[in-house]
């Protein structure tokens, strides 16, 4: 029988947090985003929300499949919402859980995606996964590489497909185990809260049963300064729009070097020797 999902109020300290995702694979953070955030926020994604149709066309027929037909999908979010840019990528209370779970294995991390699935009626349950599937050379067993979330934009429950999450499958020895449906939890929350997991837990969204909600979350995870990320946030988000940034979000955008010089190693993501974030400091970049 599964377990159930921890849920910690968002003045939890960050070792308890990262302690319990260390245990358990999850945990649900009560409202780390207030009212106010979330309404901003929400009202700069309507606006690109009421342009993308439901099963827009995606890269491949793999993609279109794991999102679904009933899912409105929006990426590259730091470029388009300057409340997530400024105020949720950086949020105190999330970097700190990162700081715990991932600066053991790098000299920092970065933001690897942040997309937001609005999935209507219909929507079935997603393809179970592992996040970290992404990175299939990294040799498992292996110390964290990724701290992910998914963010409730809107209420979260059962009926409307909230995220379910498989407690403890990121000890699994057997990577190829498939979970048993009685293994899977529901993360039910407010909307505001966060379900914080391993890269190695499986997950996958829910199936929304009802005939009239809508159930807007943002998946959003951070990775090890010396992998390759899932989306190309040099790409996404204009340069331009970067300069106008405070510097820990143009840190976390991916403009700072990975240097492990300290551990004998050497530096990651240069430009003429030097770290992107010198140049923007000297607008040469």
């Amino acid at each position: 029988m599964a377990q159930s999902i921890d849920h910690l109020p968002n003045t939890a300290p960050a070792a308890e947090i990262a302690a319990r995702v260390e245990e358990h694979g999850a945990v649900i953070i009560d409202d780390p985003l207030d009212a106010d955030v979330l309404s901003r926020f929400n009202a700069e994604l309507d606006v690109d929300f009421a342009q993308t149709p439901d099963g827009r066309e995606l890269a491949n027929e793999t993609y279109e499949a794991f999102f679904g037909k009933q899912t409105r999908h929006l990426s590259a979010v730091a470029g388009r919402s300057r409340v997530f840019a400024e105020e949720v990528l950086i949020h105190p209370a999330l970097l700190a859980v990162c700081d715990e779970v991932l600066l053991g294995n790098c000299a920092n991390y970065r933001l690897n995606v942040a997309h937001v699935l609005d999935r209507g009626p219909g929507s079935e349950i997603q393809y179970p996964h592992r996040d970290e599937a992404v990175w299939p050379h990294v040799p498992h067993p292996h110390a964290p590489i990724q701290l992910a979330s998914v963010i409730a934009l809107e209420d979260f429950t059962t009926e409307n497909g909230a995220t379910r999450i498989v407690p403890g499958s990121h000890k699994w020895e057997d990577r190829q185990r498939v979970a048993e449906e009685d293994e899977f939890v529901s993360a039910e929350m407010t909307a505001g809260s966060a379900v914080i997991y391993s890269g190695a837990t499986i997950h996958g969204g829910g199936s929304n049963t009802t005939t009239d909600q809508r159930r807007r979350g943002m998946h959003m995870s951070y990775l090890v300064g010396w992998l390759r990320t899932e989306e190309n946030n040099y790409l996404t988000v204009p340069l331009e729009l970067v300069k106008t940034l405070p510097k820990r979000a143009q840190e976390l955008l991916g403009y700072q070097s990975h240097d492990a010089i300290k551990w004998a190693g050497g530096a990651c993501g240069l430009v003429n020797t030097f770290d992107p974030m010198v140049l923007l400091e000297r607008g040469e970049l």
